[in-house]
């Protein structure tokens, strides 16, 4: 049995994204939040916020968390998204959630992404991360 590739989308060009600020697009009927980081590297989400239903995370709070570190070691630093509605936040590497404002833990899913030649490639279907229900939960 062979593993196929995840087919990768054109999105734009990485000179068309600002800085920490996310952008959204449309991958086979499906929307995806796609954000440049500082180091021009690009990350890709679902648009759709868990807690609240809405599409939204493209205008989201981009950030940075320091994950705990094993004994004395540092803890790494993960790029992040923290939702424009109730501020619950999540690894944009994972899609794990770092803060769900005491609520359940509601994952997003994230999507591979690349800048290839200039240009910004998302695949078309998310990796691990199970989608959560829109407004499965309340915060």
């Amino acid at each position: 049995m062979t593993t196929q590739e995840p087919t990768m989308i054109d999105i734009c060009a990485l000179s068309d994204l600002s800085v920490e600020r996310g952008a959204a697009a449309l991958l086979d009927g499906v929307q995806v939040a796609v954000f440049r980081l500082v180091d021009d590297s690009v990350r890709a989400c679902q648009q759709r916020d868990p807690y609240s239903g809405a599409n939204v995370l493209s205008r989201g709070l981009v950030g940075s968390h320091e994950l705990p570190g094993e004994g004395e070691e540092p803890g790494e630093i993960v790029p992040t998204i923290a939702s424009p509605m109730y501020k619950q936040a999540w690894n944009l590497d994972t899609g794990e959630v770092l803060d769900s404002g005491g609520g359940q833990k509601l994952p997003i899913a994230v999507h591979e992404a690349e800048v290839r030649d200039g240009r910004v490639l998302v695949s078309a279907r998310p990796r691990g991360a199970a989608v959560s229900e829109p407004g499965a939960a309340a915060p």
